[in-house]
């Protein structure tokens, strides 16, 4: 579903993502962990076409992201670390207006149907968003991009900042998202969340993949130890 074959990005002579080949499958979640500019949203962009690499291709379900990226587009959820949404509207009014931008028409109980399947209690779908704690906001962010039926979900930071209640939901929602079918990329560096969440972790250092490994096979002490040993050497 989602393939980066040997790609590279450089801003005036800086490296930002150097050689990087993914493979994600249908179903599957990979955690990219990294430091701040290690390349992590960089690569998310590149995804979505908003920056093009200097070299490599990039597919999305067979879709060439780097020439075709409006139709790469199509089959994305973006879910950045604060999601964009209009505070004067309810929740259930922001899902509809951003499912009407994409040319999607529901009604109001599939819309609700989405923010609940999404975890957004049915009380707070017609509150303003401006009373939305940042979790809730999340799931709104989610429930356009299920509502979308994005094949493919890239999250930049989705539980920074949230409380370990919300952060935990978050996590049984994408694996719920993820066993219907849905690719998903998160970019993180929460060791032990995206430990939880993820099928495979990838370890990103200045722009280089220094080492990619099955969550099964390591304990996240284990896991925050090998993440330091690479960012201290």
């Amino acid at each position: 579903m989602i393939t980066l074959s040997q790609v590279s990005k450089s801003f005036k002579g800086n490296i930002a993502v150097d050689n990087l080949s993914l493979d994600i499958a249908k179903g599957e979640i990979l955690g990219l962990l990294g430091a701040n500019g290690a390349g992590k949203s960089t690569t998310i962009h590149m995804l979505l076409g908003f920056i093009k690499p200097d070299s490599g291709a990039i597919q999305v379900d067979d879709v060439d992201a780097i020439n075709n990226s409006e139709t790469a587009r199509q089959l994305i959820g973006y879910i950045p670390e604060n999601v964009s949404l209009y505070n004067h509207l309810s929740g259930i009014e922001n899902l509809d207006y951003f499912c009407k931008i994409a040319n999607l028409k529901y009604s109001e109980p599939e819309l609700e149907e989405f923010l609940s399947t999404c975890g957004l209690q049915a009380e707070a779908h017609k509150q303003k968003i401006s009373s939305y704690s940042k979790g809730m906001r999340q799931k709104v962010g989610i429930a356009v991009a299920y509502a979308k039926k994005a094949k493919v979900l890239l999250l930049d930071e989705p539980a920074s900042g949230l409380d370990p209640l919300a952060s935990n939901e978050l996590s049984e929602l994408l694996k719920s998202i993820a066993s219907s079918g849905t690719s998903i990329l998160m970019a993180s560096h929460d060791i032990f969340r995206v430990r939880e969440v993820c099928h495979r972790i990838g370890i990103l250092k200045n722009g280089v993949l220094v080492k990619e490994l099955n969550s099964k096979d390591v304990s996240a002490n284990e896991l925050e130890a090998l993440y330091l040993q690479y960012m201290q050497n």
